[in-house]
């Protein structure tokens, strides 16, 4: 490897970061992260911090998982790669689409299709919803339905579904037919309303109109995240996910559970479909599914939707969708081993009390510090601070400031993720008591330099 002066000095000047401005990037090079260990990670100077980002929300097990890293290098020197493309498969992706259809049988979901990551499983769900109806002699429902600060990728058509400006405004014109309702967000939403399960009520009411108005025989499917993500962490009511599966059932919509954040126990549940006693008729997996280790996921399939496809006599439930790497043997090993760690350690269990003791440190951290506007969480080890300049009027935070938060968060041991005005908690589903109570010292270091 170069030595950390070549790594310095030539840092962002040849690559473009995703999520970022080329520009700042060379103004301001990210920190260069070389080591990993437990829950910590290093820099090239040799600071360590606690990941309370947990990767990307995917290193639930922690950077030391050796049975993984074991199943990688094994499969690595067996099978590096075949294709399943018609005609050929391995016996990995046999044995972990048994395992799949296991795990996910409480969610009513028994067939896998494989991808190479969330992104890419959106775009699959989405193109078998619209198969499916086609299938069943429905052509016309074609549109889809999502959230308003939902996030599903960024791929065109889950872009187009997208309901953040973010990823949508450089890009448009985005795929007609795509059209957002308002999420369940107490702190910012049309209706001023407060109480979550009245917005629960009201959203839902909204979403039934927005049925209506499109035509319910001309959607395909609606899209959702159990608890949203990358939107600013944003849980609903426990009304409001049962209230969108019955107006999807009552409509002939389909419903698309986006668990590429959820699924695998960071909800404190299983599967965040499961957290709100709700069957999907899709689910995108993907993230935890190796643990980051590898790039994989999959799309998982209601018996229902799977029996269209499987009885079809037209020819038309012949499925056009695939990756290079769907199925690669190398991720179906890792995720194998991923799921056998996963189950033996119930990391789910240890999600939902960390979890409740991360919420109630930020909450207390609130009450400490008037620039957090919003405390979000409750749910698992997903969580997030809402910044402000002025709690009455709401106004967000600038740019500078949740940076010098960063930064000092940083300096102290912890690393956070910012988006927005929001800092975005998301650490690895092993961390510990100590661990937590580290990543609240260190937020508290973040907002004492202010």
């Amino acid at each position: 490897m170069k030595d950390s002066n070549f790594l310095k000095e030539n840092n962002a000047r040849r690559l473009w970061h995703p999520m970022s401005h080329p520009a700042e990037s060379l103004a301001s090079p990210p920190d260069i992260i070389v080591e990993a260990e437990g829950v910590e990670i290093v820099d090239i100077d040799g600071h360590r911090m606690v990941d309370a980002v947990g990767g990307l929300w995917n290193v639930n097990l922690g950077y030391s998982c050796q049975p993984v890293k074991d199943a990688i290098t094994a499969q690595l020197n067996r099978l590096p790669y075949y294709s399943i493309f018609r005609g050929t498969t391995n016996d990995n992706v046999i044995e972990l689409a048994e395992m799949l259809a296991d795990f996910f049988a409480p969610d009513g979901l028994s067939r896998a299709f494989y991808t190479s990551g969330g992104s890419d499983g959106v775009e699959i769900a989405l193109r078998l919803a619209r198969q499916y109806h086609k299938i069943r002699g429905e052509a016309g429902r074609v549109k889809f339905l999502s959230l308003k600060k939902g996030y599903h990728g960024t791929h065109t058509l889950g872009a187009s579904v997208n309901g953040n400006a973010n990823f949508r405004t450089q890009y448009e014109p985005l795929m007609p037919g795509c059209f957002h309702t308002p999420a369940p967000y107490t702190y910012r939403n049309p209706f001023n309303e407060t109480d979550p399960a009245r917005l629960a009520q009201m959203c839902l009411a909204a979403i039934e109109d927005e049925i209506r108005f499109q035509d319910p025989s001309t959607i395909a499917a609606f899209i959702m995240e159990p608890v949203l993500g990358a939107g600013g962490v944003i849980p609903p009511h426990e009304s409001f996910m049962p209230g969108v599966r019955a107006l999807c059932s009552k409509y002939g919509i389909l419903l698309i559970a986006d668990e590429v954040i959820t699924a695998f126990g960071r909800t404190g549940s299983w599967t965040g479909s499961r957290h709100w006693g709700v069957q999907p008729d899709l689910l995108v997996s993907a993230k935890a599914i190796t643990n980051g280790y590898f790039p994989f996921g999959v799309v998982m399939v209601a018996d229902a939707v799977a029996e269209v496809f499987e009885k079809d006599t037209s020819g038309k439930a012949a499925i056009g969708s695939g990756y290079t790497y769907s199925g690669h043997p190398v991720g179906a090993a890792a995720a194998i081993a991923c799921l056998r760690e996963t189950d033996r350690l119930q990391v789910h269990l240890n999600a939902g009390a960390r979890g409740d003791q991360l919420f109630a440190g930020l909450q207390a951290l609130m009450a400490r510090h008037g620039v957090i506007g919003d405390v979000r969480g409750g749910h698992g080890l997903m969580c997030a601070l809402e910044l402000v300049s002025d709690r009455a009027a709401k106004t967000p935070i600038d740019k500078k400031t949740i940076g010098r938060v960063h930064r000092a968060t940083y300096e102290a041991g912890v690393m956070v993720r910012v988006s927005g005005n929001n800092i975005i908690l998301s650490p690895p589903l092993v961390i510990s008591e100590a661990d937590v109570a580290k990543i609240l010292s260190g937020l508290e270091a973040g907002f004492d330099a202010l």
